[in-house]
C-alpha cells in the first residue's frame, strides 16, 4: 500500500501542474503563483500519503515583509511536507535539471524561481546576490534548502553560502523551518506515512550585517536548527 500511495502522490504532481500552466500563463512570473500551487500540491500529496504534519511557530513566518526562508532537506517528499508553508510572494531555488521535468519544470520557470547550476558554485553565489536585489526591489521572499542536497534523514548537513549572501545583501531576515527527521517509508498495513513535525523559528535579522559576518551567521543558524531538529 505504501508504494501505491507514493506513486499516486507523485503522479498527482504533473497533473496538478498541467492544470496550473493555464493559471501561470495568465499571469506569468507572478511570485504568488508558487504559493498557491505549492499549497495545493502539498495538501493533496499529504492526503494521499496519509501523512499528518503537526506545525509549531507558524506565527514566526513573516507575512508582511520579505524573508529568506531556510529549511532542512531530507527527501523528495519534502515537497508534500513543507510546500504549503511558503509566505506570500515567494520564489524558490532549484537545480537547472528541474526545468526539464514535464509540466513541473515549466511552472517552476514561469514562477520566476531561481535556477542554479550546481556545478558552478561561484556563479551560484552571484545569482543569489542578484536575487537579493529582487527581494528588496520587488518585495519577494526566497525559500532555500541551504544544504544543497538531500540528507535522507541522516542529520543536518553543512550549509552552502548562497542564501546567506542573499539575506545579508538585501537586509531581509532569515526564517528557519525545522523539519523532524523522517524515513521515506510507509508505516503499517495501510501504507500511511509517519507523522512529520515542523517548527518555525523566530526570524534572525540581518540588517546592518556585511559579508564578513556571513560565516558566523551560518554557524549560528546551523546550530539553532540542529538543536531544534533534535527536539522534534
Amino acid at each position: 500500500m505504501g508504494i501505491i500511495r507514493k506513486l499516486l502522490a507523485w503522479l498527482s504532481v504533473p497533473i496538478i501542474c498541467l492544470f496550473a500552466l493555464v493559471f501561470y500563463a495568465a499571469r506569468p512570473f507572478n511570485p504568488d503563483n508558487n504559493r498557491i500551487l505549492a499549497r495545493v500540491v502539498a495538501r493533496f500529496g499529504r492526503a494521499v500519503l496519509g501523512m499528518e504534519r503537526p506545525l509549531e511557530g507558524w506565527e514566526n513566518m513573516p507575512q508582511d515583509r520579505p524573508t529568506v526562508v531556510i529549511a532542512n532537506h531530507q527527501h523528495n517528499d519534502d515537497l508534500f511536507v513543507v510546500g504549503d508553508l511558503l509566505p506570500p510572494r515567494t520564489v524558490t531555488v532549484g537545480k537547472s535539471s528541474l526545468v526539464w521535468v514535464p509540466f513541473f519544470g515549466q511552472v517552476f520557470w514561469l514562477g520566476g524561481n531561481v535556477i542554479l547550476n550546481r556545478g558552478r558554485s561561484h556563479k551560484a553565489i552571484a545569482v543569489m546576490k542578484a536575487t537579493s536585489s529582487a527581494i528588496a526591489r520587488d518585495r519577494k521572499s526566497l525559500w532555500v534548502f541551504p544544504e544543497g542536497t538531500r540528507s535522507r534523514g541522516r542529520g543536518l548537513q553543512k550549509f552552502k553560502k548562497g542564501a546567506f549572501h542573499a539575506a545579508v545583501a538585501s537586509g531581509a531576515p532569515i526564517t528557519m523551518v525545522c523539519v523532524q527527521e523522517y524515513a521515506d517509508e510507509a508505516v503499517g498495513w495501510t501504507g500511511r506515512r509517519e507523522s512529520v513535525a515542523i517548527r518555525v523559528l523566530p526570524p534572525i535579522e540581518t540588517e546592518g550585517l556585511t559579508a564578513d559576518d556571513i560565516p558566523e551567521l551560518i554557524e549560528r543558524c546551523h546550530k539553532k536548527m540542529s538543536e531544534t531538529i533534535a527536539t522534534l
